[in-house]
């Protein structure tokens, strides 16, 4: 009789510890379902590649629920899941995409709006969006040091996209692939960018219907780059007219992937513009349909609006 009281208290309070612990049983079930969803994509099962860009969802609810904390343990764990299963390559593709730079955008979150727990501070937007060309960027300039030696990150661009041309039964002309190598870096920054903030989007609308958000919502059509954001896109392009001809694909990545947040931001103040408005979701229907099929126009016109904005601030208030 002895024993069996003293174990009922005894597991009731483990039980209970198990459970004062709300930051870390979300990072654990965050971890699992964000290693999931890559491992579906790199198993090739159906659906793959709308699942693979869907695995940073896990680490930012985990993170805007309960701290950066929990998001850098989500995706400590989906990391290590992902390399028991798909070995070091396939972590390295997490670590890149998900598992360091959401963990990341929440911490830039928390400290700029000087978040200190529920109910205290906000959800600051300039820095993170500032991260989203401030990572591909560091990303890219470790791929080309750790690319050095192997033919450099030229090299292994233009062999991966020939092995993809191959697979598909698409010719591959040289001229193609010299087009395809030159912004292909900043493709991927690009979609890697707009696929976590999509995802930190929709999380935070997650937890706000669900009355999970400690912080307000912000406004994320308000959202202002750090004053020195832009001398980095323009340092870029000087890079970029000092290299020498056929050595200045990196400089004319590392310029692709730091307009990506002035691209967002611009991208931002269509939506604020067209926000009370009679018709705005078809208009904005319209103008993502225009987006899609006119990139190549449309895109260096949301920059040049990101940069308006960006120095307008008595007209648009700025947004940490």
């Amino acid at each position: 009789m002895r024993a069996v009281t003293a174990t009922g208290p005894q597991g009731q309070g483990q039980g209970q510890g198990l459970s004062s612990h709300p930051g870390l049983l979300a990072a654990g079930a965050a971890g699992c379902v964000s290693a999931i969803c890559a491992l579906w994509a790199m198993r090739g099962l159906p659906l793959g590649t709308g699942i693979f860009w869907l695995a940073s969802f896990p680490l930012f609810a985990a993170g805007l629920g309960f701290g950066a904390a929990s998001a850098a343990v989500a995706g400590l764990l989906a990391l290590l899941l992902v390399a028991i299963s798909a070995g070091g390559f396939g972590a390295i593709v997490y670590l890149v995409l998900f598992g360091a730079p959401a963990p990341l955008l929440v911490a830039a979150a928390q400290w700029s709006g000087q978040w200190s727990g529920p109910g205290g501070g906000r959800i600051g937007l300039s820095l993170p969006l500032a991260l989203l060309g401030l990572w591909p960027l560091a990303v890219l300039f470790g791929a080309t040091v750790v690319l050095a030696d192997d033919g450099g990150l030229e090299g292994a661009l233009r062999e991966t996209l020939t092995l993809s041309l191959a697979r598909l039964g698409l010719p591959a002309p040289e001229a193609l692939v010299d087009t395809l190598v030159r912004v292909k870096a900043g493709a991927i920054g690009f979609w890697g960018a707009v696929a976590l903030l999509a995802n930190a989007g929709a999380a935070i609308a997650f937890l706000s219907r669900r009355g999970l958000l400690p912080v307000p919502k912000p406004d994320w059509t308000a959202v202002r780059l750090p004053n020195w954001y832009p001398l980095l896109p323009g340092a870029a392009f000087g890079l970029f007219l000092a290299a020498p001809e056929g050595g200045d694909l990196v400089a004319l990545s590392a310029l692709l992937v730091l307009l990506v947040p002035l691209f967002l931001q611009g991208l931002a103040g269509v939506h604020r513009r067209l926000q009370g408005r009679q018709g705005r979701r078809p208009m904005l229907v319209a103008f993502y349909l225009a987006l899609v099929l006119f990139l190549q126009v449309i895109g260096p016109g949301l920059v040049a609006l990101g940069l308006y904005d960006q120095f307008q601030r008595r007209q648009a208030p700025r947004q940490s």
